[in-house]
């Protein structure tokens, strides 16, 4: 998976917000906020191909949590990129 081009994180008073560039990503209907471990997240793979272990490492690596629970929330914030469409 990766992160489609034409998005970008960014810090905005405190909240992690994603911002789109280029006339085919810009839809002003929604914000798209990030807490922070997608944010984290995001800016270790922003530019590179990824997978579910790669987010799960990041977590552990984090977090003090199981790998059960940081493969979960990785699989899960994957799937939720791909559903608002900012990763493919």
């Amino acid at each position: 998976m990766k992160i489609k081009e034409g998005f970008e994180l960014r810090e905005v008073c405190g909240e992690y917000i994603v911002v789109a560039h280029g006339d085919k990503n810009i839809d002003f209907s929604k914000v798209i906020n990030l807490n922070e471990s997608a944010a984290i997240m995001w800016k270790a793979v922003a530019d590179k191909e990824f997978s579910s272990d790669d987010l799960t490492a990041i977590l552990l690596d984090t977090y003090d949590v199981d790998k059960d629970t940081a493969n979960a929330d990785a699989l899960r914030i994957m799937q939720e990129w791909k559903e608002i469409g900012l990763a493919e």
